[in-house]
């Protein structure tokens, strides 16, 4: 029998850490391992390769005033009603891989996946991303419940700046931390990249990511007024309606309606990032930017703010003086720079984020 490996996510609506998940479970497949998926919620706005074993577990609650307060018990009981079935169709997993917060809130009550060689995979900085806006007993609260779930577990941090986030200010001493940047396959994504671009007629600078307070759309689009080139600007994802509303606004407060365009969700934006002018990236705090390492592997300029977390382990020598201080008028200078001296791109800058090193030691990790 292979050697069977489960990858469990909340759900696979278009974000980063999903295609993540789904690049290394395809690239897992495609070594000879037995490999499923297992998605917490129907949510899908992605292919689901052949060569994995896809299966959701819904949840099953009833809908009520305490639906909520039972739900991570519920569905842990529902993974450990589940996995012994799948564990006899492909073996026990020599690895268990947990990505995004609420899975692995569920993942550490399942008393099946506890007896597993179990490791959390942790994308964002949680000292900004969950504990950013506390103060206080809410602040400790929130902090404590965090250190229940992975506390002396083995976890892995997608940048060196994520884990090292985990340590220094959330205050976790975990059983394991390594750091494994997110896979790129390289000739995959310049193939992808090639397809027809809807906005080749264009010329545009990108903004690629899900709509969050944390991305800093506010940033971005007072950056672009600022910056005054002459050019437009797209940007591709999609968020909460309330998110997506203020970001409109924001777009009409700076009567930027006839130079910003929206696009949505895509499922291959490689095209309209390697058709960009260049990408800009206006985040208070990262994991590790995908984006950033696909417009270089795209040979597409990238400007960022130098934000809490991994991207400041992309953009390093010449690419460091396009990194950004937390402020608009910054990051318009950046997009200028870019604009009028690109920064000449060479493969030694996204090697160490390649498809086969990434898998090989994710495999490193079995058991």
């Amino acid at each position: 029998m292979k050697n069977h490996i489960l990858f469990i996510i909340d759900g696979l609506p278009g974000g980063g850490a999903e295609n993540v998940t789904l690049t290394l479970a395809k690239g897992i497949a495609l070594r000879g391992y037995a490999v499923t998926l297992l998605s917490l919620s129907d949510r899908l706005d992605y292919e689901i390769p052949g060569e994995i074993n896809y299966i959701v577990d819904r949840d099953k609650g009833k809908k009520g005033p305490f639906r909520k307060l039972c739900e991570l018990r519920r569905r842990a009981a529902s993974l450990d009603s589940l996995l012994p079935e799948l564990f006899r169709q492909y073996g026990k997993p020599t690895l268990v891989i947990s990505s995004l917060h609420k899975t692995d809130r569920i993942v550490v009550r399942s008393s099946v996946l506890n007896t597993c060689n179990l490791w959390f995979c942790v994308h964002g900085m949680f000292s900004r991303s969950y504990l950013g806006n506390k103060t206080g007993f809410s602040r400790w609260l929130k902090t404590r419940k965090i250190k229940k779930v992975y506390q002396n577990r083995s976890i892995i941090s997608v940048s060196d700046a994520v884990g090292e986030d985990l340590i220094n200010n959330v205050g976790l001493k975990p059983s394991a931390l390594m750091t494994i940047y997110n896979p790129f396959h390289l000739d995959d994504i310049r193939a992808r990249a090639g397809q027809s671009n809807p906005y080749a007629h264009e010329t545009y600078i990108a903004h690629v990511g899900r709509f969050h307070h944390v991305k800093r759309h506010d940033r971005l689009l007072e950056a672009f007024s600022l910056a005054n080139l002459p050019c437009k600007l797209i940007i591709v994802g999609q968020g909460e309606d309330a998110v997506t509303r203020t970001i409109q606004d924001k777009v009409s407060q700076l009567n930027l309606q006839d130079r910003v365009i929206f696009t949505g969700f895509t499922k291959n934006p490689l095209p309209i990032i390697k058709g960009a002018k260049m990408i800009a990236l206006s985040s208070d705090s990262e994991g590790l930017p995908s984006v950033l390492i696909e417009a270089l592997i795209c040979h597409t300029p990238v400007v960022s703010t130098a934000c809490p977390g991994g991207a400041s382990e992309i953009m390093t020598g010449e690419l460091q003086p396009y990194l950004a201080e937390l402020t608009s008028a910054s990051l318009a200078e950046k997009m200028r720079k870019a604009w009028d001296t690109p920064p000449h791109i060479s493969e030694e800058m996204y090697h160490k984020f390649s498809y086969d090193i990434i898998i090989d030691r994710y495999l490193s990790l079995q058991k």
